[in-house]
């Protein structure tokens, strides 16, 4: 039957997109991942499977605990977030895939682990190991874009970064590495139970407290769309130069300071430029004069 047929050709082109990783803690460089991930998979299935390791150096958050923050911080993939404990590693996600009856494979991961993975499940596919056994017509291993969220090291907004915050009780840089849909009481929550999970005594007093509200406060009007758009004025605190937003991230802003020069400041970093010209002070009008 010609109904028959065509399910046939469904189950042969039945590709299952996934990832693997810690997110321990999650950030918004897994946020990036995840979006990727969705991105590439496009109407296909995709899946997200995380560690179960558990330790106070690098994995503070147990594995339902995390799950329950990770779907919580990006509600958009929450579905898609599977907790299941008999799945340990990646080859117990392949294989898991594999049973559900899809033919073919691609792991979306940070650029930097590509190579890994390519090596690692394709070694093993039709291959019956201890790992298990899964048997693709074909694996991709697919980049996100960028580095792993999960790398040790102090480039980008990694999940090594956020569990120093956590150690330095620094809550105000803790927060400006979660994903945009964390309200600040979600955020604290996490805050929480990393130093927890760390073994960190807790203190009702975080670092920077005086700094605490008003930058959680700047955060959920720029989330709202309140506080910046594309095209304003802007003096960065720091070096009081004055540029133009060219891109509005989830938790900062990209400000264009000259033809050749563009920087990426956090939220708190710039202010913007509402003064008139005749009420402005005399270094903000040269500025603005300059750039006419």
């Amino acid at each position: 039957m010609v109904h028959s047929f065509k399910n046939y050709l469904t189950e042969e082109d039945k590709v299952a997109y996934f990832t693997f990783g810690r997110l321990n803690p999650p950030t918004v460089g897994h946020e990036k991942l995840l979006d990727a991930l969705a991105s590439q998979a496009g109407r296909q299935d995709y899946f997200v499977f995380v560690t179960q390791s558990y330790d106070k150096k690098k994995n503070p958050l147990n594995y339902s605990t995390k799950v329950k923050h990770i779907r919580k911080m990006f509600p958009r993939h929450a579905r898609r977030v599977l907790i299941n404990k008999k799945i340990r590693t990646v080859f117990d996600a392949a294989q898991f895939l594999y049973d559900k009856g899809y033919k073919s494979l691609v792991m979306v991961v940070g650029s930097d682990r590509v190579r890994e993975f390519e090596t690692l499940l394709s070694k093993y596919n039709g291959v019956k190991h201890s790992h298990g056994f899964y048997n693709f017509k074909s694996i991709k291993i697919s980049s996100a874009g960028g580095r792993d969220p999960d790398a040790e090291g102090v480039e980008g907004m990694s999940a090594s970064k956020m569990r120093q915050f956590a150690t330095d009780n620094d809550f105000t840089s803790f927060a400006q590495g979660l994903g945009s849909s964390m309200s600040t009481k979600d955020a604290k929550k996490l805050f929480t139970d990393v130093r927890d999970g760390m073994g960190l005594k807790e203190e009702t007093v975080f670092k920077r407290h005086v700094e605490l509200e008003s930058v959680s406060e700047t955060r959920e009007q720029f989330v709202q769309g309140k506080l910046f758009d594309l095209g304003d004025t802007v003096v960065v605190k720091e070096s009081d130069e004055m540029g133009t937003i060219v891109h509005l991230g989830t938790n900062y802003v990209v400000v264009q300071l000259s033809e050749d020069k563009t920087v990426r400041k956090w939220l708190h970093d710039v202010t913007k430029v509402q003064l008139t010209e005749k009420k402005a002070p005399t270094n903000l009008l040269k500025a603005m004069r300059s750039r006419k």
